[in-house]
């Protein structure tokens, strides 16, 4: 097992190495010139002219790179165009607030979608099969934005229970923040849950016809010790994969999400700075949603070796 981890470390550098390339190449695809856009409407040439040399925008591509990793390596992201801000304080201003957007999307998805999919698969055929395959569809194919606006409509403007938009730091007024944030979570976790709940309905449905399945219940044991003991331990291995797939989703910025009810996460953060062609930015916040899908994929695979015995021989 350790040998595993090692070696999984090991592919991290290259991995990402190769993503920043791709990054800073596609980035550069990006219509339009920087330099040009904020000058302003005067354009005055003296202006953009320093603009360039100070951005490095005149120097070759693989100079201009290798301004940037080095940037990077050293922790400097660069500096925001628009704000004159480092990069790295806007990530690290907006990355909390989607990280606790996303980890009650999560919370949501799984306090709803794994019941849902083992009481599917154990009672197959039945009413609560049906039921919950009616709520897995009707998850996966209502839009986000729709559902948070009647969300709104519903609880904000007719019964006046919750915020309609905005935010508010736990640090500030715990009550008023999750008020804020109750909407937006079930309406990420919403679809979430409804993925989660067919693939542990598929997984359960596996384990459940295994032979060690049939002998744990011939020894006596009861359907609940066999059911979440002997099947769930088994059938969690591709639920994992999936969760660590849709966390990295959500922290990477729910663009539409945050957008209707005004939450100023990722998603706001990298959409106006692709409006607003500030490269550096952009840069950045993908980097860093880059670097967490690759180390949710690595805890992913920690997680099998504790859910799965057999894998650690």
């Amino acid at each position: 097992m350790f040998e595993f981890f090692v070696k999984r470390l090991a592919t991290l550098v290259p991995t990402l190495l190769f993503v920043s390339m791709l990054i800073f190449g596609l980035q550069q695809l990006l219509p339009g010139d920087p330099a040009m856009i904020l000058a302003g409407e005067e354009q005055d040439p003296t202006v953009i002219a320093h603009l360039r040399t100070k951005l490095h925008l005149d120097e070759p591509l693989p100079v201009r790179y290798a301004y940037w990793v080095g940037g990077v390596l050293r922790g400097d992201l660069g500096e925001s165009v628009r704000t004159q801000l480092p990069v790295l304080d806007l990530i690290v201003q907006k990355l909390p607030v989607t990280v606790e957007l996303a980890l009650l999307a999560m919370m949501v998805a799984l306090v709803v979608g794994i019941p849902a999919g083992i009481v599917a698969a154990v009672g197959r055929g039945t009413a609560w099969d049906h039921a919950a395959n009616i709520f897995a569809l009707w998850g996966l194919s209502t839009p986000n934005f729709w559902l948070g606006i009647l969300m709104i409509m519903l609880f904000s403007v007719q019964l006046g229970w919750l915020p309609a938009s905005g935010y508010v730091s736990p640090f500030e007024d715990l009550q008023a923040n999750l008020a804020a944030m109750v909407m937006p979570a079930f309406v990420l976790g919403n679809a979430i849950a409804a993925v989660l709940m067919r693939h542990t309905r598929s997984a359960m449905l596996q384990v459940l016809s295994a032979d060690y399945v049939r002998t744990a219940r011939a020894k006596g044991l009861s359907e609940r010790t066999v059911v979440l003991k002997h099947a769930l331990r088994n059938a969690l291995t591709p639920i994992i994969t999936l969760g660590a797939l849709e966390l990295g989703t959500l922290l990477s910025g729910a663009v539409l999400t945050e957008q209707v009810f005004t939450i100023p996460g990722f998603g706001k953060l990298i959409i106006d700075s692709v409006f607003n062609r500030d490269y550096s930015v952009v840069q950045g916040v993908v980097l860093v949603t880059a670097t967490t899908y690759i180390l949710l994929n690595l805890l992913a695979d920690m997680a099998y070796f504790l859910v799965n015995p057999r894998l650690r021989r």
